[in-house]
């Protein structure tokens, strides 16, 4: 079936020669050091309690409402820190102090935890959409507490969408310094030229966007379409959309089948299933630093899952949902 984006004109684009950015080397698909995790994530991993925070961080990371609307409420008078009004939404709030919000108590954060999931195409990575169509987060089971998404897929792509209950983590997992790539498979039309995927390790500008080096490949070509895989190092707005429409290789099919060390191996569109936490520690390092710090043992890499070989949906997949584990 064709994306419905396939059916509008693309406007023409402002593009620049492929540069080197400043500061030395080309970003192309090579890894980069890896960003430790910060003292309140790690905190969190050991403890389930944050260090001192802005209150409406706090708030958000407890899952009851965004940081945004955390502000708005505390500057509305509706939270309360040890019995005492606050309105600063900058205000320190300590592990131990007790937190109401009109009245009830916030729960104390809990350690972060992560979840695979395989968005269909069709849903919005939103938690409201001003345009009433359906979001990725009215699919999710009832039983599943608050969660943001780690990144985004737009409303025609599908594929591998991480979730965790804690924003802190998904901020670190998002920053292009964490050195996580995001692979994708990615159907076109038209005979690719191999010359043009190549030049694009090397980086695009479009329309005064920089987009950094894209690792591009192409898997099977036909007469008149193409299936390729794309590894990116961010994650802009429609980047892979964006940089193939001005190759002139119109996207049909888009498909996020890693991200980092995660992979959608055969979890089935629809479907969700929770990391386990001791995989969790071991792919952000904490197992390895620990052990690094006690010197009683040497820590074994984290295998990451294996991926489908088509990278898309399994054979015979039945679109059923597996329960989360708790």
């Amino acid at each position: 079936m064709v994306s419905p984006m396939m059916k509008e004109k693309t406007p023409a684009r402002k593009i620049s020669a492929p540069q080197n950015r400043p500061g030395g080397k080309s970003r192309g698909g090579g890894a980069s050091r890896a960003r430790p995790l910060s003292d309140n994530l790690k905190a969190l991993f050991d403890h389930g309690e944050a260090r001192p925070e802005r209150l409406a961080k706090r708030m958000a990371a407890a899952g009851l409402c965004s940081r945004r609307d955390a502000e708005k409420w505390i500057t509305d008078g509706r939270v309360m820190v040890n019995g005492e009004l606050h309105t600063s939404p900058a205000y320190n709030a300590a592990p131990e102090d007790i937190i109401t919000v009109d009245g009830k108590p916030l729960t104390r954060p809990e350690p972060p935890r992560l979840w695979r999931y395989y968005k269909p195409r069709g849903l919005v990575v939103s938690h409201r959409d001003e345009k009433g169509r359906k979001t990725m987060f009215e699919d999710l089971p009832a039983d599943l507490p608050r969660v943001i998404s780690v990144g985004r897929l737009d409303l025609d792509s599908e594929g591998l969408i991480l979730l965790t209950n804690s924003g802190e983590l998904a901020r670190h997992m998002e920053l292009p310094a964490t050195g996580w790539s995001r692979k994708y498979r990615v159907r076109v039309h038209g005979r690719v030229e191999a010359e043009k995927l190549t030049a694009l390790e090397e980086g695009i500008t479009i329309d005064g966007i920089h987009y950094r080096g894209v690792k591009a490949t192409i898997d099977r070509q036909a007469n008149s379409n193409a299936w390729l895989t794309v590894v990116l190092k961010e994650g802009k707005n429609r980047e892979i959309r964006r940089i193939m429409d001005t190759l002139g290789y119109p996207v049909s099919r888009l498909i996020r089948v890693s991200f980092g060390p995660f992979t959608l191996n055969t979890l089935e569109e629809g479907s969700i299933e929770e990391v386990r936490r001791a995989i969790l520690r071991d792919q952000l390092g904490l197992h390895r630093e620990a052990e690094a710090q006690d010197k009683t043992g040497t820590a074994k890499p984290g295998k990451p899952a294996r991926r489908n070989p088509t990278g898309g949906r399994p054979k015979n997949a039945h679109h059923q949902r597996q329960k989360t584990r708790h």
